[in-house]
């Protein structure tokens, strides 16, 4: 990432508040900075000159005083605003980088990028907030601070000046050799926690089933190693951030010291009065410390720097599907009309599904059949704007689907999973409705009623991610009961009775019947000939090779 990043300007608006914020801030601690070593200099060479006793001084503490309280105040200023800014362009783009992933799709997301992006919006963007509290504010005054001071030096002796324009480019130069070796340190460390986040929800993931089969201390090795191996890079990038520091505390050291060797030396031999001496050996360091804190904080964010990169990265990706103007049609009126639809999986040579057509008229029951991989989830996912068809085209009401806004047409469907999201929180929570007759109904409908009584603390019972501590098949009644109570227009049921027996197979059955006759329109995918037979319409789908 460049030091300040135009893409971060073009993403975040926050952020473009904060650097005018910091602009105007920098050009006013500059000023302070010069007042203060004026004043300073001007009184401790009067005193000691003896031009002047302390009565005339008090004016000049004052106003000494004044600038330092002014300077306090806009350091806490700038942190303050800086905590604010750092939290909200987190939030910001945290926002976008999910939003921008699920419109990449899930075959994007499938394709080993999931357990990246969960720990890269989680644990890897907290380290951005160094950037802006510490590193944006020093890099602002390395351009305000710095060049003005320099000016000032340059009006009072031009030989000093000269000292330290020679002086200055050592310090870009080491932070341009010590900083790329920090980014790959960085980035190393980045990977590495990628890595340690990916094998730990894989774990936490299929860690009943390896209860189940006695296998859970297995992989107990593997995540120790990728532990160590964190702990390791991380360690190696604080070891280099230490070093920077020192380094450039060690020229920055070296470069005032000359200009004070320099200036004292003609100060004894009276070429240079003792206020101007004086004023020159303090505005020394201050042109020098923005650069040197530049250095030292950039290596203390660089972590946040690759998170950001990589976001950054991920958002530039050109998603498949896109919104489009028009709202969508009514759906309890609507016709949906899918015609030659084809889609291309790109891990493979097949066309998934080939060449489907269909019709789905409201208030039906129409029900897609076919092998498994003959692109059944598939055809859904491009129903719902997930995907982009390879060939072919889907209409609702004649209108391209891919001219329809994505927000109005999500709005009037209901759709269950094949793996229903479950949230950690109370089952009830996980409905999003309160206790009343229509979820006493809708758990009636499903079998879910039962599945109620058997639970410690019935509704208010805790579940854990994507639904542990409830069967695939409680799960699958959970998600069921959902759709019935939050039911749109269009309801799409992905093999909703893949993991029941024959018995909550009826209670399906029974709640597609329900949903039918409340006029909702219903499109589900189905192996078992249960569920076939209520359809109003069966849909064969079929795969295809790819030529």
């Amino acid at each position: 990432m460049k030091p300040l990043d135009p893409r971060l300007l073009r993403y975040i608006r926050a952020a473009r508040r904060y650097i005018i914020f910091l602009a105007g801030t920098g050009m006013l601690i500059a000023g302070l900075i010069v007042a203060q070593c004026l004043l300073i200099a001007h009184a401790a060479g009067s005193l000691i000159d003896g031009e002047a006793d302390l009565a005339p001084i008090l004016p000049l503490i004052g106003a000494l005083l004044c600038v330092f309280a002014a300077r306090i105040v806009l350091t806490y200023l700038q942190e303050a605003f800086g905590h604010r800014a750092a939290l909200r362009v987190m939030a910001d783009l945290r926002t976008r980088v999910l939003r921008h992933a699920g419109d990449l799709g899930p075959r994007w997301l499938a394709n080993g990028r999931t357990s990246p992006t969960v720990t890269l919006v989680t644990d890897a963007l907290e380290d951005l907030e160094p950037y802006f509290v510490k590193y944006l504010p020093q890099l602002i005054l390395s351009v305000t601070v710095t060049p003005f001071t320099l000016l000032v030096i340059l009006c009072t002796d031009w030989v000093s000046a000269l000292a330290i324009v020679v002086c200055i480019p050592l310090i870009p130069l080491f932070m341009v050799l010590v900083g790329r070796m920090t980014k790959t340190f960085s980035d190393s460390r980045l990977a590495a926690m990628q890595r340690l986040g990916e094998q730990l929800l894989d774990l936490l993931a299929g860690l009943s089933t390896l209860k189940a089969l006695g296998r859970e201390q297995g992989p107990r090795r593997r995540v120790q190693e990728l532990g160590d191996d964190y702990a390791a890079k991380t360690m190696r990038t604080l070891s280099v951030a230490f070093l920077s520091g020192a380094v450039l505390e060690f020229l920055t050291t070296l470069s005032t010291a000359l200009v004070a060797v320099e200036v004292g030396l003609r100060m004894v031999a009276g070429h240079l009065g003792l206020a101007a001496g004086l004023a020159i050996i303090m505005l020394t360091p201050e042109v020098f410390k923005p650069l040197r804190e530049v250095g030292s904080q950039f290596h203390a964010s660089a972590d946040g720097v690759a998170a950001t990169e990589q976001a950054f990265t991920l958002l530039d990706e050109s998603a498949p599907t896109a919104s489009g103007p028009r709202p969508a049609p009514d759906l309890r009126q609507a016709t949906i009309t899918i015609s030659a639809l084809s889609v291309h999986s790109p891990e493979r040579d097949t066309i998934a599904p080939y060449r489907m057509d269909a019709s789905i008229h409201p208030g039906e029951v129409v029900a897609l059949r076919g092998p498994s991989g003959a692109g059944k989830s598939t055809a859904v996912l491009a129903l719902l704007q997930l995907l982009e068809p390879t060939h072919g085209s889907i209409t609702v009401a004649g209108a391209p689907l891919a001219e329809i806004d994505q927000a109005s047409w999500w709005s009037q469907i209901t759709w269950v999973p094949q793996r229903p999201t479950l949230v950690p929180g109370t089952v009830l929570e996980n409905l999003q409705t309160g206790i009343g007759e229509e979820l006493d109904a809708a758990a009636a409908l499903t079998g879910f009623d039962r599945v109620i009584t058997t639970l410690p603390n019935g509704w208010h019972t805790r579940i854990g991610q994507g639904g542990t501590g409830l069967s695939l098949g409680q799960r699958q009644r959970l998600a069921l009961t959902r759709a019935l109570v939050a039911a749109h227009p269009l309801v799409i049921l992905d093999e909703p009775s893949a993991h029941l027996d024959a018995l909550s197979e009826e209670l399906v059955c029974q709640a597609v019947r329900t949903l039918r006759a409340s006029g909702h329109t219903v499109l589900v995918i189905a192996h078992r000939n249960a569920i076939i037979r209520e359809a109003d319409r069966v849909v064969d789908v079929a795969s295809g090779v790819a030529r």
